[in-house]
């Protein structure tokens, strides 16, 4: 158990997401008392958000349970809250491996007009699974033979299609090479990169999936934040408060390391300040966020470390124009078989960047609605353009890929997460040129090791972007909260020798 003096201790938790909930939740349940968190918004949450689309719940933010088994406390924790169907709780469902990429029922739709045999596809979405697959070994030989993840499925795909695709016609292997397009598309969504160019071949790899076949949240995924918040003492969390100045290091007369400076005004007094706020954030802000600044090898890997955006545009409709059983709609331009994932003009042609739509089912409880995913610096401007104009652009897509000039969408409704001033984006990939190095760098606490004539763990580091394998992800988020809680019950709990100190660089 920790000395009095350790559960006496100050601690304050910026940010009231997953990661600061999670950090606070773990503190509290082994006895520290004074913790307190900011939250810059008026809710809980961060980048988990529910909202309202006609009669629906829809997730604004996160979306799925990945990997919902025993390994996940994301599942185990909405299980253990009743807030899971019961198909998602069978032992099959958990047991089933997917690799990250559900085994979706497509339809395919050209540019043309014209629903595709999905049959027909199967040998370029081989082709481009094939690639992903060879990607994700790298990390672990230590070799990158290409400049980014873009470079890689260009240049293979290209080769591997002139061996493969030989006895097919010219137009079947056009089609195909469009349809790799697509998928690049779908890969810059999944990533929350611009393009695949941006992303690092070398360290794509590093991100690791759950079994478990994608589950959702009947009720919507803030009821995980809401029974998480319950378990917390009233008032324990402030709204309305963003920071504008951590102070560490502190030495002149304070009583404290580090002091918290809130925009209003406020000044917190804190032995350890637990920082959750998104990367994108850190990106912009970190010049004025910490006094003194954040160390060389740090700031490095901050900006080494990729943040994109990715949206959500939702449709209903009055009847479905897609199958019964599909569960995703993909678009294909036939006239971008040179294996391109972002636009020239961005401004005329950003609706391109739509790769397609995921069905929200069940039907019997949605409707006929349709998911978007746009992601970029396409999605970015999307963001920008005034309601009507992004729905008369869905819809005029809509009815281009379908050949029929009548459909209209019901409603729409987008998310803006590169708007949000809190957020500055949606999640975090693996940046060109950074490694596993770069995020142990982003978890580290400050002081760095080696600092002894400073009180340790002033300032700690969580959220998705410091998570090793699981970035990006609401279970990586989780676990980087309890991790730094449990680095600070450790503090208290035992002095151990320090660890040596290793080169960040």
């Amino acid at each position: 158990m920790a000395s009095r003096q350790g559960l006496d201790s100050q601690i304050v938790i910026i940010g009231s997401g997953i990661s600061g909930i999670a950090a606070a939740q773990k503190l509290v349940k082994y006895g520290f008392h004074n913790v307190r968190i900011l939250e810059a918004t008026v809710r809980s949450g961060g980048r988990i958000k529910t909202g309202k689309f006609g009669n629906n719940i829809i997730e604004i933010g996160a979306n799925w349970i990945h990997g919902p088994s025993e390994e996940n406390p994301v599942f185990c924790l909405a299980r253990e809250y009743g807030l899971l169907e019961p198909e998602a709780l069978n032992p099959e469902n958990q047991a089933v491996d997917i690799g990250g990429h559900p085994p979706w029922v497509t339809n395919w739709f050209s540019s043309s007009g014209k629903k595709l045999k999905a049959e027909d596809m199967n040998p370029a979405v081989d082709l481009f699974a094939e690639l992903l697959h060879e990607a994700g070994e790298f990390a672990s030989k230590g070799v990158e033979p290409h400049s980014s993840m873009g470079d890689f499925i260009r240049t293979e795909a290209r080769l591997r299609a002139e061996k493969q695709w030989q006895a097919e016609g010219a137009r079947t292997r056009a089609q195909w090479m469009c349809l790799i397009s697509n998928q690049l598309k779908l890969e810059c969504s999944i990533n929350g990169s611009h393009t695949m160019d941006e992303v690092s071949l070398g360290a794509f790899g590093l991100y690791k999936t759950l079994p478990g076949l994608d589950c959702t949240f009947t009720q919507g995924y803030e009821g995980l934040v809401k029974n998480l918040m319950a378990e917390l003492p009233g008032g324990l969390v402030t709204y309305r408060r963003p920071v504008s100045c951590v102070r560490w290091n502190n030495t002149e007369g304070a009583d404290r390391p580090v002091s918290v400076e809130v925009e209003d005004g406020e000044r917190v007094t804190a032995d350890h300040v637990i920082v959750t706020v998104p990367l994108g954030y850190l990106k912009r802000h970190h010049a004025t966020l910490f006094s003194p600044p954040l160390p060389l090898h740090k700031l490095l890997s901050v900006q080494r470390m990729g943040f994109g955006t990715n949206n959500k545009i939702f449709v209903e409709f009055d009847s479905p124009w897609w199958d019964v059983d599909c569960e995703v709609i993909c678009l294909l331009w036939e006239d971008e078989e040179d294996l391109v994932d972002q636009v020239a003009d961005v401004k005329r042609s950003w609706i391109r960047k739509l790769f397609g739509f995921t069905v929200l089912t069940p039907t019997e409880r949605y409707g006929h609605v349709l998911c978007g995913w746009i992601a970029g610096h396409e999605s970015e401007y999307m963001e920008t353009l005034p309601e009507q104009e992004v729905m008369h652009a869905v819809t005029q897509l809509i009815r281009t890929f379908t050949g029929n000039p009548i459909i209209t969408p019901r409603r729409m409704l987008r998310s803006q997460w590169f708007q949000d001033p809190w957020t500055c984006g949606s999640y975090t990939y693996p940046g060109r040129s950074c490694s596993s190095q770069d995020l142990a760098n982003l978890m580290e606490p400050l002081p760095s090791k080696g600092a002894s004539q400073f009180p340790p763990l002033q300032v700690l580091f969580a959220g998705e972007a410091t998570h090793h394998c699981y970035y990006s992800t609401v279970h990586g988020a989780l676990l980087s909260g309890w991790r730094e809680a449990d680095r600070l019950i450790s503090h208290y709990s035992s002095t151990g020798p320090p660890e040596p100190l290793h080169s960040k660089l």
